[in-house]
């Protein structure tokens, strides 16, 4: 029987993209789901069968049930689109989740952590939500989070890192809040302090944490054969991922030097450099003992 692909409700303004961001800092299945579509799946580009995913999951220890689920949601969020072969199903990308996992990789794989040399330029924005589009308040603080920036007051939103802003301004103008919005870049004024700005911007603490908590799961982590390496890479890829979004990247002069995340990223990298060789074998050959579904 020849194969159809199904065409699904397009998420709204923001949701999809919103909804496979929020899984980042989960351990889900969903976002156990997504860091397979983009170790695995997208560099084969070719679609995979259900039953691969399924079992995937299952070595990193998703029951069957929670794995179709997991399938099931990040379909009608737009990332993966159906293609049926009589009762059978395989799955493959669609041109939203391709860009949004691969911008994603960009950014996670080209994150070191270090600090940078800064010439003191801000880049500030401020917004207001009104009530008429109330429901993407949380839409706008979290891509904006995710964006690197930080809100040290209710409606504004700064950054050290003013390159940013025409990625900033497309999130804003995205989400329909342009009218509402203004954005400039410029230096600190003579009120107030950088630092104690910064800490009102970002929770270090908390980045920190997770940072000291990467290290401790991961250091000493080792696999010993090829089954044990998938799990660890698809385990490494996902306690670390959300880190260059969380992490505003504070150039040195608004940290107190010996930033904790240039070492998790160190670690990150060497991990996963030498797992993957291993990882991708198990890969290929779960492939090929599910081929046909």
């Amino acid at each position: 029987m020849a194969s159809a692909v199904r065409q699904r409700k397009r998420p709204g303004r923001g949701e999809g993209v919103i909804a496979d961001l929020r899984d980042i800092a989960l351990r889900s299945a969903p976002a156990l789901l997504l860091v397979i579509l983009g170790e695995f799946v997208l560099p084969r580009r070719q679609p995979v069968w259900s039953s691969t995913l399924i079992r995937a999951l299952g070595e990193c220890g998703v029951e069957a049930v929670a794995a179709r689920k997991a399938i099931q949601r990040t379909a009608e969020r737009g990332t993966i689109t159906d293609v049926r072969h009589g009762r059978k199903v395989r799955w493959m990308l669609t041109g939203t989740g391709t860009t949004m996992i691969t911008k994603g990789a960009e950014r996670v794989l080209g994150f070191t952590g270090e600090t940078r040399e800064w010439d003191g330029t801000w880049l500030i924005v401020n917004t207001t939500v009104p009530e008429s589009h109330r429901n993407l308040r949380y839409h706008l603080r979290t891509r904006l989070t995710w964006a690197g920036m930080g809100s040290p007051a209710p409606g504004t939103w700064i950054s050290p890192h003013a390159a940013r802003a025409d990625e900033v301004a497309g999130i804003i103008t995205g989400l329909g809040l342009a009218d509402w919005s203004m954005s400039y870049v410029g230096r600190f004024g003579p009120v107030g302090d950088e630092r104690r700005t910064v800490q009102r911007a970002w929770d270090l603490e908390d980045l920190h944490r997770h940072y000291a908590e990467f290290l401790q799961q991961f250091r000493l982590a080792a696999v010993d054969d090829e089954a044990s390496a998938f799990r660890q890479q698809v385990e490494l890829v996902q306690a670390y991922r959300r880190v260059p979004y969380l992490d505003p990247a504070l150039p040195a002069a608004l940290t107190s030097g010996g930033w904790i995340g240039v070492e998790a990223a160190k670690l990150f990298h060497s991990k996963r450099s030498e797992w993957s060789e291993q990882a991708h074998r198990y890969w290929e050959r779960l492939c090929a003992e599910t081929e046909g579904g």
